[in-house]
């Protein structure tokens, strides 16, 4: 994509966020256009003086195709809102970042995850459970995102890596750092087992001001959060925060009631989190428990014609059987049976109501020879 390095400019440069991003966008069709306009013209497309003036400046003085090489130098990908592997779960979210960085993989299973959370202070339990918890997910097949962390983030990747899944660990600075250092280990064996991603630019320095707008994309990523322990101040409850305005799912590992590090964890159960004692309770509220078994159908049972019409037909708007049947011009009885195996492959979901979204955003073409 040869305006790749246009969004990746408008990534650069300072107070061009999502919402300015999709204003020239609607204004100019695409960032080529947008990176060459006057002054006049980001004005009436919503730019304010400042990011008018960040902008003039970062055209006068960044080297795109520089910024590009030195990405690719990298290893790295570069994915934008125009991509179809963009991940789905996070395109879903308010504001999603235009332009996301990724050492490693992000694969189609990725959309199965969820986020485990927790305090960098993390006592003897807590890092129990977050290692025990970890493995456990990634043993059934669920991806486990964190946030590379001391503590907590770091037990819960260990524990995916040991329990031989996938992980995936949202940085708060540029992917030519590793924060904090000690974990540079830990983070080149995800990259080898899952991604590193970031929104941040390369160079950028891990300031303490963006952890907090890099826990969104750790939730955003996720079908739901763990926290496994908190305190009541803990930045973790912020990555709660981002799962409740995006409707995922709030969990929690119970603790000591006199325990300060608890305080958070039993605050949110309290408050009506799911409680989590064993990673059932988990995979039961999100309807994860066939993951394994979706996975040896997949491996299986090859696409045929039927599924590819019906999968042209279902898209991420709940669509009833009916319709489905109408659109697809086949008998209910073929439509029914074949849905069925479809949602056991994890190729739709069924939403109530006998109604059917995709359940995966990447999709395998059926070809006749």
């Amino acid at each position: 994509m040869a305006s790749r390095k246009y969004w990746v400019g408008f990534n650069i440069v300072p107070s061009i966020g999502p919402a300015k991003v999709r204003a020239l966008l609607d204004r100019f069709g695409d960032l080529e256009a947008a990176w060459h306009a006057d002054e006049r013209a980001l004005h009436g497309a919503g730019l304010d003086r400042k990011a008018i003036g960040n902008l003039r400046r970062a055209r006068a003085e960044l080297d795109l195709d520089a910024q590009m090489a030195r990405i690719e130098g990298e290893g790295l990908r570069v994915l934008t809102w125009e991509d179809a592997d963009y991940p789905p779960l996070l395109r879903e979210i308010y504001g999603p970042p235009p332009v996301i960085y990724v050492r490693g993989t992000l694969l189609p299973e990725d959309q199965w995850a969820v986020a485990v959370v927790g305090t960098r202070r993390a006592t003897a339990y807590g890092r129990q459970a977050a290692r025990m918890l970890g493995q456990d997910l990634a043993q059934n097949g669920v991806t486990v995102v964190s946030g590379l962390a001391r503590g907590i983030d770091s037990e819960a990747h260990q524990g995916a890596l040991e329990g031989g899944g996938r992980t995936i660990a949202v940085m708060g600075c540029g992917l030519d750092r590793v924060y904090p250092p000690e974990h540079r280990r830990l983070a080149h064996t995800i990259a080898e087992h899952g991604a590193l991603i970031s929104d941040y630019a390369l160079g950028t320095p891990p300031d303490g001001r963006n952890f907090p707008p890099r826990n969104r994309i750790i939730s955003g990523l996720s079908q739901g959060v763990l926290v496994v322990e908190a305190g009541a101040k803990s930045g973790a409850l912020i990555t709660v925060d981002f799962a409740v305005d995006q409707g995922r799912e709030v969990f929690a590992v119970p603790g000591n009631i006199v325990s300060r590090s608890s305080a958070g964890c039993n605050r949110l159960i309290q408050n009506g989190a799911k409680m989590v004692l064993r990673v059932q309770d988990i995979l039961e509220e999100l309807n994860m428990t066939m993951l394994g078994q979706q996975a040896e159908v997949r491996a299986a049972v090859p696409d045929n014609e039927t599924e590819a019409h019906l999968l042209e037909l279902v898209s991420d708007q709940p669509l009833h059987v009916d319709e489905i049947c109408r659109q697809s011009e086949l008998p209910i009885h073929e439509v029914s049976s074949t849905l069925a195996m479809m949602e056991l492959k994890g190729l739709v979901r069924q939403v109530g109501g006998m109604q059917y979204v995709t359940a995966r955003e990447e999709r395998v073409p059926y070809h006749i020879d």
